[in-house]
């Protein structure tokens, strides 16, 4: 079943859009999907640092704002320079 995505042709906001829906079916799909050996040691290890209360976390709605900007921003730069 193949769906064909101008991905070229979408917006930023699009692809984020995108990325978000493809996230949301693979999250209803995680028995089947394989945790390699280094992938669990890399989880387990951020796992322990946010038990000793050293990682910082973001709200993904104010990241994905922050992403937007700074894509904004370098955008504007490219058209003076350019």
């Amino acid at each position: 079943m193949a769906t064909p995505l101008a991905i070229d042709q979408m917006t930023i906001e699009e692809k984020l859009q995108t990325m978000e829906a493809l996230w949301a079916d693979l999250c209803q799909h995680q028995e089947v999907l394989p945790v390699y050996d280094w992938q669990k040691e890399i989880l387990d290890g951020r796992e322990q640092i946010a038990e000793h209360g050293e990682s910082k976390f973001s709200d993904w709605e104010e990241t994905k704002k922050q992403v937007l900007r700074q894509i904004d921003r370098e955008s504007a730069q490219g058209r003076r320079m350019g």
